[in-house]
């Protein structure tokens, strides 16, 4: 037991001047499954059209392309940064465990739970929605919805330093999340229907996903889980999908094209509300209070406005 201790924990530090040559190294695995990604979207674009259904708009499908392509080179940017934040931390702390390929299976089970609360809060907290907003927007539901990711996500990575002070190594750490992106692919799509009820319950397949998708009151806010559908029974955010879902947002902002727009229009009317609102307290609301909070209150003062009139 002492032997397995000393050799799984209190692995060497990482010299700084390393850091480079570990970006180096560090598999790309996003970037390599490019060409994968791309197969089966075209694929199923040619099948959506064999069909002659609506699974895609053009414009729509245009923009989540171009928001993808933005988001993979704001993460190459970023990349190193981040690289040198994870060895920050492994090296501060005295429990570090030893690189093994095979810690990439507890890291990724708990960096899905922190990713569970993470994408819980991007929908009860303006701040972060607007990090988010641009992921639910779309009217249609399929694969390129996936590549839908913010400019701004990295901002969501303080969700995730508790695993990073778990003493993971820093590329075990950028891999499981790169692994949970990728898993995130496929789960985007109307054409895998309901799997085996054992698949269902344990992770987030495509029909579960859907919900999380819909617009109808009763799927808002529900089945928030990357890869594990057990954390949404867990914490009393599951429902099943028995409808077809209603996809994109209660107030819908249509088939928009500008990659800009679609990541930065929450984040405008954000800051209006907040220029617009009277003291510090109501200031604070309208930037960190839940969405339909805010819109409960939006909707009160125009009908109060309206009665007055």
């Amino acid at each position: 037991m002492i032997l397995i201790r000393e050799s799984l924990f209190g692995a060497s530090k990482i010299p700084y001047d390393e850091i480079t040559s570990l970006e180096r190294n560090s598999p790309q695995l996003i970037v390599y499954a490019i060409p994968v990604l791309a197969f089966f979207t075209f694929l199923e674009i040619a099948y959506s059209r064999y069909l002659k259904n609506k699974s895609y708009k053009l414009k729509e499908s245009i923009g989540s392309a171009l928001v993808g392509f933005g988001n993979l080179g704001i993460n190459l940017l970023f990349k190193v940064i981040l690289l040198y934040c994870a060895v920050w931390i492994y090296n501060l702390v005295p429990w570090r465990i030893a690189f093994n390929w095979w810690t990439i299976i507890p890291c990724y089970i708990i960096f899905d739970f922190f990713s569970y609360w993470s994408h819980r809060v991007s929908h009860f907290n303006r701040f972060f929605w607007a990090t988010h907003v641009i992921h639910h927007s779309a009217e249609s539901y399929n694969l390129t919805v996936s590549f839908r990711l913010s400019w701004l996500q990295n901002l969501k990575v303080i969700f995730f330093l508790p695993v990073a002070f778990l003493g993971f190594h820093p590329v075990i750490f950028f891999v499981t999340s790169q692994i949970a992106v990728l898993f995130q692919f496929w789960v985007h799509t109307e054409y895998i229907r309901k799997l085996h009820p054992l698949i269902e319950y344990v992770f987030a397949t495509p029909s579960n996903h859907r919900v999380h998708h819909g617009s109808q009151e009763k799927y808002l806010d529900k089945n928030f889980a990357a890869t594990f559908i057990f954390w949404d029974r867990i914490f009393g955010t599951y429902r099943q999908e028995d409808e077809q879902p209603d996809y994109g947002l209660t107030n819908k902002i249509g088939n928009r094209l500008n990659p800009i727009y679609l990541n930065f229009h929450e984040f405008i009317d954000m800051a209006k509300d907040v220029r617009q609102a009277k003291g510090i307290k109501e200031k604070l609301f309208y930037a960190f209070a839940s969405p339909s909070k805010i819109h409960k209150r939006k909707a009160d003062k125009s009908h109060t406005l309206n009665f007055k009139v």
